[in-house]
């Protein structure tokens, strides 16, 4: 009974973290877009390493998961460039996009407050 009580624990955490996560990762590819403009997703990525000292790193599979659902709902777009001699796929935010994440900004920060952390800027 124990063992069964731990696997629906683990299963619990891992689905909880995995969706909290994925909104963090939502927010946080909005937020870069919006400072830096235009990104790649290795660009992309490596902007999220470094604003979050290397906390919250999606994968390559998350994080295009996450510009896709992004493009899905119009709140990004993406482009072709030539980068390194190559072609890479760039991201930008859409006017929806910098709508929505303006709105999300005030609710992130209230979050923040709510549950007693300091808001990093």
């Amino acid at each position: 009974m124990k063992k069964l009580l731990g696997n629906k624990r683990e299963k619990a955490l891992k689905k909880l973290r995995k969706d909290i996560r994925s909104g963090f990762y939502a927010y946080l590819v909005l937020l870069a877009l919006e400072q830096k403009g235009e990104l790649h997703g290795y660009a992309l990525r490596k902007e999220l390493e470094t604003t979050s000292n290397s906390h919250l790193v999606p994968s390559e599979g998350t994080l295009y998961d996450v510009l896709k659902s992004l493009k899905k709902y119009g709140l990004v777009e993406d482009f072709w460039v030539q980068a390194g001699g190559r072609p890479r796929k760039s991201y930008r935010l859409t006017s929806l996009g910098k709508d929505v994440l303006k709105e999300l900004k005030s609710e992130v920060l209230e979050i923040i407050r709510i549950v007693g952390g300091k808001p990093c800027e």
